[in-house]
């Protein structure tokens, strides 16, 4: 009778070394596109909600100049003088009818200057509701949004102006319509700009002539060491800034994220005389 032999157990073979490397290549890979898909989705969510709140605060500005026939000041992170008492507030004159405080240029413009940021979006003023802890604006990422606005003598007009002349509605009531901005200007690069020009008219994308108001977020990177030439030209309490489409670290001015919109002196004008509030 034959012998049945069972046949011999199957030899296991455990992974070697190779490849538990490659495998932990490969999911290292998959999970790190993973991360850099959800951060670029979270990245364009926050830069189409900046656009958004941009957006948002641009009628509420419109809306403010409607009902109270002028422009609103700008806030600042330090308030310095009466009897202004609340962060987030358009910062007034002591009397509150006159105009804005205006004991440097850059009140008017963003920049700096003891301890004191200038030229921030007015939340509390204009009932802009995103704001941080301290009741100031905030982009997406929770940085402050600025706000310009035309501080300097303004051409054409038919009479006098008391400075500056959109913050009053005296002014606007008596000369507004024939009265024109003359100092914010929106350059496409820092690339050859001087304080009061883009250094060519091939650099401009608006003109000293048009601009009554400038919004503008400092993006996700928040005008930080990140920052590129084009960014510092935005925070250097000047009245020229530039604007173009986002680029990276190394463009050559730098990474720009900043994220701009205006009001035009015309459209200003328009929306104040369609409301009655302006002949």
């Amino acid at each position: 009778m034959a012998i049945r032999r069972n046949p011999p157990p199957s030899q296991k073979r455990g992974f070697s070394l190779i490849e538990l490397a490659v495998v932990m290549a490969i999911v290292a890979f998959l999970l790190g596109g993973l991360t850099y898909t959800l951060s670029a989705q979270v990245d364009q969510r926050n830069f189409e909600e900046t656009r958004r709140r941009l957006d948002q605060a641009r009628e509420l500005i419109l809306a403010f100049a409607i009902t109270n026939g002028r422009l609103p000041c700008p806030a600042r992170s330090v308030a310095t003088a009466a009897p202004v008492t609340v962060p987030g507030d358009e910062v007034l004159t002591t009397t509150g009818t006159v105009g804005c405080i205006g004991d440097a240029v850059t009140d008017f413009y963003g920049g700096t200057a003891g301890g004191v940021t200038y030229g921030l979006l007015p939340a509390r003023a204009i009932g802009y509701q995103q704001v941080d802890a301290s009741g100031f604006a905030v982009d997406a990422w929770g940085n402050r949004i600025r706000y310009a606005v035309s501080g300097a003598t303004p051409a054409n007009c038919a009479g006098t102006s008391t400075m500056p002349h959109f913050f009053s509605s005296t002014n606007l009531k008596q000369n507004g319509i024939s009265c024109q901005p003359s100092d914010l200007l929106v350059c496409k690069s820092a690339t050859g700009i001087t304080a009061t020009a883009c250094g060519g008219a091939t650099n401009q994308i608006m003109t000293q002539d048009l601009l009554a108001v400038i919004i503008f977020s400092t993006g996700k990177n928040g005008a930080g060491a990140a920052g590129g030439i084009d960014e510092a030209a935005n925070l250097n309490g000047d009245r020229i800034f530039v604007y173009h489409t986002p680029t990276p670290t190394t463009a050559a001015n730098g990474e720009f994220d900043d994220q701009f919109t205006w009001i035009t002196y015309g459209e200003l004008y328009g929306k104040m005389i369609a409301a009655g509030v302006l002949p």
